[in-house]
C-alpha cells in the first residue's frame, strides 16, 4: 500500500487541477487555487500539517492563494528559480529537492510554458526504485503542451524551442508508468487541445499527444507557434498578482445593495452592471446595458477576457448564495472591484418601475425558414473559436471569436439581423448583450447553436 497519499482538487470554471500530497503527518500543496479553505480542511481531516506550498510557475490565468495558505500554515513557499516573486520563498532549479515522510519531490527546470517553469518528480520511498508520479504544471497536459507566448523577454518560437527540450530531455526520460498530474483540464486558456482527462502516463503521453508526436525541434515550434491565438490581456495582470501574492479573500469588502437610480449613476461614472443569471433568464428581461456572463460555464476567465480587471462591477444574480458565488469566482482571476449589487434584483427593478431590455431569441426552425424568404436582410455571426469554425460553420457567416467580439463590432452590418450562435448558447449569450451595448438592436440569439443547427441539418 502507497504510503504517499495524493489528493486532486479541480475547478471546473477555470479547468485548474491543484494538489494535496501527504505522508506521514505532513502535506505539500502544489499550484493553488486562491479560496484555500479546501485544502486546510483536507489536512484537517487526514490530520496533515501543511509545511510545503509549491507553485509549478507564475500562473497567468488565475491568482493564486499561495501567499495567504502561507500566512496561515506557516508552510514555506517553492517556486523556480528566476521568478523573481517578491514575497519569502525558496527559489529551486535542477537537483534541488524536498522530502517529507516517504516522499521525496525532485524538482525539474522545465522553461517553455514560463521561464521559471519547473516539474516536480515525486517517489513514494517505500518503493524508491522508480517515480511514482511528475507534477507537470502547464509544460505537460493530458492531450497537449502549455502556451509558448508568455514571456516578456522571450519569443514564442524561443520559448517553444525550450518547450520541446524540457519535454524529450527530461519528461520523456522519465518511465512510461509515471503518472502524470498536470495544472489544467480542457477548457482552459492555457492550451489549445487539452482532454478532460484528469490524469494519464508518460507512455500514454508519448504515443498519443500531438505535440509529442512533431519528430524535429523545428517541426514543435511551427506546430506550437502557427496560429497561436491571441493571448488574453488580463494574463500579465494575473503574472504580477502571483509574483507579489495575491491579499487574503476575507480582506476583499462584499458589495453593497443598490437601487436604480444607483445603478443608473454608477454606470455614468463607468460601472458595468453584470447579469449572472442563466442566459433565457437574461434574455427575457434584463437591466439596459447589461453584460450578461452566467455562472455557469466558465465565467471568470470571460468576464476577465471581456471586461478586463479593474471595471467597477454591479452584479445581477439569483440570491444571496449566487451573488457570493459570483464574487469568489472574480476573486480567483483577480477582479476584486464588485462594488455593489442590484437590491433584489431584476424584481426589484420592476417594483421601481423602470424599462428593461431583452433579447430575442430564435430557434434553428425559424432560423431556417427566415433564410428561405430574407437571406440578404440576415447576418450571421459565429463567435466560436477558429479550431472550431474549421470543423463546420454556417454558409455565409462572419467569424469573430467571443474574445476579440468587443473590439471588432464595427466590422458588423448594422442594417442586418444579426443572428448570433455559439456552439451551444453560453457565449452566443455573452456575444449578444455585448453587441447590444454597442448599440446594435436588430439581433437574435440562434438557441442551441451550431449543435442545434447541426442535428437539423443531420436530419433533413
Amino acid at each position: 500500500m502507497a504510503s504517499v497519499h495524493i489528493e486532486h482538487f479541480f475547478l471546473g470554471c477555470l479547468a485548474h487541477a491543484s494538489y494535496l500530497v501527504g505522508s506521514e503527518g505532513i502535506a505539500a500543496v502544489i499550484d493553488p487555487q486562491r479560496d484555500v479553505e479546501i485544502y486546510l480542511d483536507a489536512a484537517r481531516q487526514q490530520g496533515w500539517r501543511i509545511q510545503h506550498i509549491i507553485e509549478t510557475h507564475l500562473h497567468a490565468d488565475f491568482v493564486s492563494g499561495h501567499h495567504e495558505l502561507a500566512e496561515r500554515t506557516g508552510a514555506q513557499i517553492r517556486l523556480g528559480e528566476g521568478a523573481g516573486a517578491s514575497f519569502p520563498h525558496t527559489a529551486v532549479k535542477d537537483g534541488d529537492s524536498v522530502r517529507f515522510g516517504n516522499c521525496r519531490f525532485d524538482f525539474l527546470q522545465t522553461p517553455g510554458h514560463t521561464m521559471e517553469s519547473i516539474s516536480i518528480v515525486m517517489t513514494d520511498l517505500a518503493e524508491p526504485a522508480r517515480p511514482k508520479a511528475i507534477f507537470t504544471g502547464d509544460t505537460l497536459f493530458v492531450g497537449d503542451v502549455g502556451r509558448p507566448d508568455l514571456s516578456a523577454t522571450h519569443t514564442p518560437q524561443e520559448l517553444a524551442a525550450l518547450l520541446y527540450s524540457s519535454l524529450h530531455d527530461k519528461l520523456l526520460k522519465l518511465p512510461d508508468d509515471t503518472q502524470v498530474y498536470p495544472a489544467h483540464g480542457a477548457g482552459s486558456l492555457c492550451g489549445r487541445q487539452m482532454s478532460s482527462e484528469r490524469s494519464s502516463t508518460i507512455g500514454k503521453e508519448r504515443l498519443t499527444n500531438y505535440a509529442l508526436q512533431a519528430r524535429s525541434s523545428d517541426e514543435f515550434v511551427h506546430l506550437l507557434t502557427d496560429g497561436l491565438p491571441p493571448r488574453p490581456e488580463y494574463f500579465g495582470r494575473d503574472v504580477e498578482l502571483n509574483r507579489q501574492g495575491a491579499g487574503a479573500l476575507a480582506e476583499i469588502p462584499p458589495p453593497q445593495a443598490v437601487h436604480a437610480p444607483d445603478v443608473f449613476r454608477l454606470q455614468a461614472e463607468g460601472a458595468i452592471v453584470l447579469d449572472t443569471r442563466p442566459a433565457m433568464q437574461f434574455a427575457v428581461a434584463h437591466v439596459p446595458g447589461s453584460v450578461h456572463i452566467a455562472l455557469s460555464g466558465q465565467y471568470a476567465s470571460w468576464a476577465a477576457r471581456i471586461l478586463g480587471l479593474d471595471k467597477r462591477i454591479i452584479l445581477v444574480g439569483e440570491d444571496a448564495d449566487h451573488l457570493r458565488e459570483s464574487q469568489m469566482r472574480l476573486a480567483r482571476v483577480g477582479i476584486e472591484n464588485v462594488k455593489a449589487y442590484l437590491e433584489n434584483g431584476i424584481a426589484g427593478w420592476i417594483a421601481e418601475g423602470y424599462q428593461l431590455d431583452y433579447i430575442p431569441q430564435i430557434s434553428v426552425q425559424e432560423f431556417s425558414e427566415l433564410l428561405e424568404t430574407e437571406k440578404e436582410h440576415i447576418a450571421v455571426l459565429d463567435v466560436r473559436e477558429p479550431g472550431e469554425v474549421e470543423a463546420g460553420a454556417i454558409e455565409n457567416s462572419v467569424r469573430i471569436p467571443l474574445g476579440q467580439l468587443p473590439s471588432r463590432t464595427a466590422e458588423l452590418d448594422a442594417s442586418k439581423l444579426i443572428v448570433v450562435h455559439c456552439k451551444g448558447g453560453y457565449r452566443s449569450s455573452i456575444a449578444t448583450s455585448i453587441l447590444r451595448r454597442a448599440g446594435y438592436r436588430d439581433i437574435a440569439n440562434l438557441t442551441g447553436g451550431f449543435d442545434a443547427w447541426k442535428t437539423m441539418a443531420a436530419a433533413a
